[in-house]
């Protein structure tokens, strides 16, 4: 186990975590929501610092990061524990796991290993990925400031539910920020995420962007009947625009029956499309479509003059057309980095 400092210490030994915004009350002996935080004679203590499940290298278009150093090769890693436990997780197996049961099932590599690691396969960055990266956070914020000082970049696949605390910790040392956006109403929030309130997630998406200037991509996975209703997807492509810009990339995924939610089926592609046009009709430029192999809409396009930009095919880039940031036809300049 490994103290933290993200909590604040209440009466009778009692702690209040301040890592998530569930900010869990939680007695001595007790775990939170997550079960990766411990009370441990009145202080907490992570359960997951540097344990990983899962460790792979991997392209960085899997994220999925469209507009964020696109081939580049990433040395990802996860956890276990989630505080939302979704019904409907791909990765259900880590993210529903209690971290004390599971243990013996991870690998601990350190901070300088995962850096040594990155370096050797010739990464671009270190990803936490898999499961929600916030759980251990002061494992990746550790990482994070070995990394920067050694030249590597740094991201997070994230439900976006960290408090400002700890995103001004992490922000200095985070350089990319691919979030979930699992809905655009509270009920939603609730059936799909187990918590009651989504705006405070709005706040540390904006929070990143202004004030860290990390870049952000947006990814919602259109789950039928929870998430797919178009007035609130219409509310949520306007929020990006208004909030982040209109060149922020939104990622619009397929949902894949797993876990609790196996009884459903596949996300018709025409509601996928349907989503991707609300996307663009609200003004935004780049709406992608994922989970749909061989779809023109997993392709990026000059939002000018409309030619092919980056052509892909399972992750792969097969056809690029970029020249530094710039469209090679017309010129444009396109949104993100891809030096």
């Amino acid at each position: 186990m490994q103290k933290s400092t993200f909590f604040k210490p209440l009466e009778h030994s009692v702690i209040q975590c301040q890592v998530c915004q569930r900010q869990c009350t939680i007695a001595p002996r007790n775990k939170g929501y997550c079960k990766t935080r411990k009370n441990v004679n009145g202080e907490l203590h992570s359960l997951i610092y540097g344990r990983a499940s899962s460790i792979r290298v991997s392209p960085i278009e899997i994220k999925p990061l469209f507009h964020f150093y696109p081939g580049s090769r990433w040395l990802s890693l996860g956890s276990l524990g989630c505080n939302f436990l979704c019904p409907g997780c791909q990765n259900w197996e880590i993210s529903h796991a209690d971290p004390e049961k599971e243990i013996p099932f991870t690998e601990y590599i350190s901070p300088e290993q995962v850096v040594q690691r990155a370096t050797k396969a010739d990464c671009k960055g270190i990803s936490w990925t898999y499961n929600e990266p916030t759980l251990w956070l002061e494992y990746t914020l550790d990482t994070a400031k070995i990394a920067k000082g050694r030249g590597l970049l740094t991201n997070y696949v994230t439900n976006g539910y960290i408090t400002p605390h700890a995103m001004d910790l992490l922000g200095p040392y985070l350089d990319a920020y691919r979030v979930d956006l699992k809905g655009f109403s509270a009920n939603t929030y609730k059936r799909i995420a187990n918590i009651s309130d989504f705006e405070g997630i709005l706040k540390i998406i904006i929070m990143a962007k202004e004030k860290w200037g990390i870049h952000i991509e947006i990814v919602t996975n259109l789950t039928p009947g929870y998430n797919d209703n178009e007035e609130e997807l219409r509310d949520m492509a306007r929020w990006i625009v208004s909030h982040l810009g209109s060149e922020t990339p939104w990622h619009v995924t397929r949902f894949v029956p797993h876990f609790k939610l196996s009884n459903l089926d596949y996300t018709p592609v025409p509601r996928l499309e349907k989503a991707r046009d609300i996307g663009m009709d609200e003004g935004l430029r780049f709406v992608y479509l994922g989970n749909v192999p061989g779809h023109p809409a997993e392709n990026t396009y000059c939002p000018r003059c409309g030619k092919l930009l980056i052509e892909r095919q399972n992750y792969q880039i097969v056809q690029y057309n970029l020249k530094g940031k710039n469209c090679k036809y017309c010129n444009e300049t396109i949104a993100g980095y891809f030096e």
